[in-house]
């Protein structure tokens, strides 16, 4: 055996202990010199003049690479929304939509503040698309009850609009959660949820608005479909209503309000509040599919006999009221028998000790209570149900519905405590004394008593006195305590009194006062009323005309003195819109009696304003956050039944040219814009 063979020498393996190869760099660095040394001088700058060529071409055609592919031009890189709830054009700026995903967000259009539409022209396009809102995100903080005041001065008040306040929205749910919302829920005014922990919102802090959540996607577009002749603008109030109506068919119904945005529901009361709100909606725009439908889910699907309580003004004007002027457009009995049935199981609100009646009612059970913190009630809650009662009892025969809210009437009309003509917002159902005393305005929770004054006293066939007196003297209570003009545009408006203390706010819910004054100076009262509701209606259109996004805000505070500088002043807290109808109301009456287009052009404007900021995609229109931001309006993701109700209701009738069609002479409109006959005169 031989022994194994001796090596002379020692082997290593090095490796590198991140897997590195080794490939001897420098040496190749040190080649490459070598060789661009070994080039003539001639051969080197020929090279380094094509390179300088090559790098200036780049930097020249640069811009207009990124203007192709970065977004579009002059700010308009609002399709990378991302991260933002919604995003808008800036004024004068179109917009340019590339293909869009399924989920990819789409643009929302800049506002558009130019000169009245021609009734008889079309509108100027404002981009290929009406913008429309977009999904929320999934948890939003609750809104405070209702606020949101308009600023005359655009250039004057941008601070206010644009910052970076707390976005205040709905809580929006996929499913559950409506429990807690019900037990957040106190009380109502026309829509607006008032909770117990909102009553304000204090202005955010820095670190607040620092911390602000980032909004929602938006949701794909809806083309706005702009023809090169006349705009047939009946049409466009029939094609938002039908957007409207898809929106709450498809996600919503026999529910009481859609929430657009989240594709689902809101339930208040449990009694397709939304659907019935819209019955007398559907009939006068002759949309006959959509009200057969509806009054299928009426006949076979509504019943009253369920353990809920309800609010009595809320389900008289929009419930009552709706099947009332249903059955007087249709002649069908079904709308009067389910009334009936309504009817019967509100009345037990009226057994208290003082006659007036409490505030929530079990319909169910047949019993009644004041909310839970009080044991008053609002005195326009009270004061605004007699129409629809009243009418109940004339078309039943039965006088009891008619004799509970007569004797309200009669009890507030003899009360102390009242303001040359001027009435506390609470009345007590215990004593039946106001509450509160001091404190006067025509916004919430007093504002359709006053336009119950004069209604009733139409609807009864101008017979009833002392209704009369009241409405004249309450009149001038106001021209004396409560108008007021701006320092810098002698704007008239209509405040508060606080204790003798004048405070210069005015709520939208105001709005409703030129309308009401102008159908009392048609029916013979003093002159200087229509001179009033003049004034007044320029001042709500502005609230609406010098918002960025050509839509109001809930309050509006103005500036007295010259030297204010603007007119009015927007609060970070009350710059929602809830898709109101108030002004366009009063435009509807102004043009019926004056004839003058510029009311039309006005309702118009606020018409395009409400498809460019608060149409929804999938159907609906939501209310918004701030109408001082177009670029970021904010979904609530709630469509008040009112909308439908009422705003685009109102709408229809301004642009229609038929001057009988609800005749202002023959019908008198409830203050949820439900039309019900006037009486005949009773023989003297």
């Amino acid at each position: 055996m031989y022994p194994p063979s001796r090596k002379d020498f020692i082997s290593l393996t090095l490796s590198d202990p991140h897997s590195h190869s080794y490939n001897n760099g420098k040496h190749r660095r040190q080649s490459c010199w070598r060789k661009w040394k070994q080039l003539s001088r001639l051969q080197r700058s020929l090279i380094l003049f094509l390179l300088a060529v090559l790098l200036i071409f780049g930097l020249l055609s640069y811009p207009s690479i990124t203007k192709q592919w970065g977004g579009v031009s002059d700010r308009e890189d609002w399709l990378e929304l991302n991260d933002r709830e919604l995003r808008g054009v800036p004024p004068g700026v179109k917009p340019v939509l590339g293909p869009v995903a399924d989920k990819a967000p789409a643009p929302v259009a800049g506002p558009d503040v130019g000169p009245a539409v021609d009734p008889d022209a079309v509108a100027e396009p404002r981009g290929p698309n009406i913008p429309i809102l977009a999904k929320p995100p999934t948890k939003k903080k609750t809104f405070p009850n209702k606020r949101g005041p308009p600023s005359l001065q655009k250039d004057g008040n941008v601070s206010d609009t644009v910052g970076g306040e707390k976005q205040e929205q709905d809580v929006v749910q996929d499913g559950g959660g409506e429990d807690e919302d019900k037990e957040k829920k106190i009380v109502s005014w026309r829509g607006a949820m008032i909770e117990a922990d909102q009553a304000t919102e204090p202005p955010p802090s820095a670190n607040e608005k620092e911390a602000a959540a980032p909004p929602a996607k938006p949701a794909d577009a809806v083309p706005l479909e702009v023809s090169t002749g006349k705009v047939d603008r009946l049409e466009a109030v029939r094609d938002a209503f039908r957007h409207a109506w898809k929106g709450y068919k498809d996600y919503a119904w026999g529910h009481d309000e859609l929430k657009p945005i989240s594709k689902s529901f809101g339930e208040w009361f449990g009694l397709g509040l939304t659907l019935i709100d819209s019955l007398d909606t559907m009939w006068i725009m002759g949309l006959k599919e959509e009200f057969e439908e509806a009054k299928t889910w009426v006949e076979k699907e509504l019943t009253f006999s369920k353990n809920v309580d309800v609010n009595l003004f809320e389900t008289t004007i929009r419930i009552l009221g709706g099947l009332l002027s249903t059955y007087h457009l249709t002649g069908d009995q079904l709308f009067l028998d389910k009334a009936k049935d309504l009817g019967s199981r509100l009345m037990p609100a009226f057994k208290t000790p003082s006659k007036i009646p409490f505030s929530d009612v079990n319909i169910g059970k047949g019993t009644a209570h004041p909310p839970r913190w009080t044991s008053d009630s609002t005195l326009a809650e009270v004061t605004s149900i007699q129409l629809e009662f009243r009418e109940l009892s004339r078309l039943t025969q039965e006088p009891q519905y008619q004799e509970v809210v007569n004797e309200v009437m009669k009890l507030v009309h003899n009360l102390p405590g009242k303001h040359d003509g001027l009435v506390p917002m609470f009345i007590n159902t215990n004593s039946g004394q106001f509450t509160h005393k001091g404190v006067f305005t025509l916004g919430a929770r007093a504002d359709s008593y006053y336009e119950y004054l004069l209604k009733q006293w139409l609807q009864g066939g101008k017979t009833e006195d002392d209704l009369l007196e009241d409405y004249l003297q309450a009149v001038e209570g106001v021209k004396k305590h409560l108008v007021k003009q701006t320092g810098p545009s002698k704007l008239t408006f209509v405040g508060e009194l606080s204790h003798n203390r004048f405070n210069a706010k005015m709520d939208h819910l105001v709005c409703f006062l030129p309308g009401t004054l102008a159908l009392g100076a048609h029916n013979n009262l003093p002159g200087d009323h229509m001179d009033l509701a003049v004034q007044l209606m320029e001042t709500c259109h502005q609230m609406y005309t010098k918002m960025e996004t050509g839509l109001s805000p809930e309050i509006a505070h103005f500036g007295l003195q010259a030297s204010d500088g603007r007119d009015v002043i927007v609060k970070p807290a009350d710059r929602h819109n809830l898709l109101r109808p108030e002004t366009v109301e009063s435009l509807f009456y102004m043009y019926r009696f004056t004839k003058d287009t510029k009311y039309r052009d006005w309702g118009w404007d606020i018409l395009q304003s409400f498809n460019k900021y608060t149409k929804v995609s999938g159907g609906g229109y939501t209310s918004i956050n701030n109408v001082r931001d177009p670029v970021s309006p904010g979904p609530r993701d709630k469509m008040e039944s009112f909308f439908l109700g009422e705003t685009l209701k109102y709408l229809y009738l301004l642009f229609s040219d038929d001057m009988e069609l609800l005749s202002l002479d023959k019908y008198v409109f409830n203050t949820e814009a439900h039309p019900l006959p006037i009486w005949p005169s009773p023989p003297k």
